[in-house]
């Protein structure tokens, strides 16, 4: 990212801001216009707006060359997840300042501007950016939980290339990792170390002392479908 202290980055963050309202208000006078039967001045705006898109991007890949994908195929797994994982940590960070910050501010301003309509709207907007927040969180959470379900597939993946070419016999480690389940339908491991927080288990909670209502984070499976987790073992007979 560039450096926040730069002033053309921050010219960059203002422009950006800028184009982007300008395509939201753009969209908004094509709706005004459509409902009031002008067809042409509504696509007209649309199109203005499509191309203050094109400049809000422009903007936006300055200021995060690492978002700035030209080659996707270029990219590893890992690498992919990685330019994900800075999507979900700056929607984070812009949607929990929007309910810490930002709109409780307009709402308190508001209130002493007894200004009750745009009370209401920013303190809806507040709930609604803690939820987006939490889903943004999630989705965050989610991503570390897949790192060792691909691992555990290309675990699988090699030991069955190996035995394929001669390496021995493809199986399971005769003893289960010590507190780790496995969920037979996604592949997802409870780590009790890590717990499962979102769901509220804390870290440290055995997977025998989890609720029987508790459900796989990643499909949703019951806690029934989870079996002691096995590693593979090339030489397992």
């Amino acid at each position: 990212m560039a450096d926040t202290n730069n002033s053309t980055a921050n010219n960059l963050e203002a422009a950006f801001g800028g184009e982007s309202m300008a395509n939201r208000k753009y969209l908004f006078f094509a709706d005004v216009a459509k409902k009031l039967g002008n067809s042409e001045l509504s696509k007209l705006f649309r199109e203005t707006a499509a191309q203050e898109t094109e400049h809000a991007f422009a903007h936006f890949r300055l200021l995060y060359p690492e978002l700035d994908i030209t080659d996707p195929d270029s990219l590893s797994e890992e690498q992919k997840k990685t330019v994900l994982g800075r999507c979900l940590e700056l929607a984070i960070e812009g949607e929990t300042y929007e309910y810490t910050t930002m709109y409780p501010g307009f709402e308190a301003q508001a209130r002493r501007d007894l200004d009750s309509q745009a009370e209401a709207e920013f303190a809806e907007q507040t709930v609604e950016s803690k939820e987006h927040a939490g889903l943004f969180r999630r989705a965050a959470h989610n991503f570390g939980l897949l790192t060792p379900i691909e691992h555990h597939h290309a675990d699988r993946y090699n030991a069955a290339l190996q035995a394929l070419e001669g390496g021995g016999a493809v199986g399971l480690a005769a003893e289960p990792i010590a507190g780790q389940w496995i969920c037979k339908v996604c592949s997802m491991i409870y780590d009790p170390e890590a717990g499962d927080p979102d769901s509220g288990i804390a870290p440290g909670t055995p997977f025998e002392a989890i609720p029987d209502d508790w459900v796989c984070p990643i499909c949703g499976a019951r806690k029934s479908s989870f079996v002691p987790y096995r590693p593979v073992d090339l030489n397992a007979s």
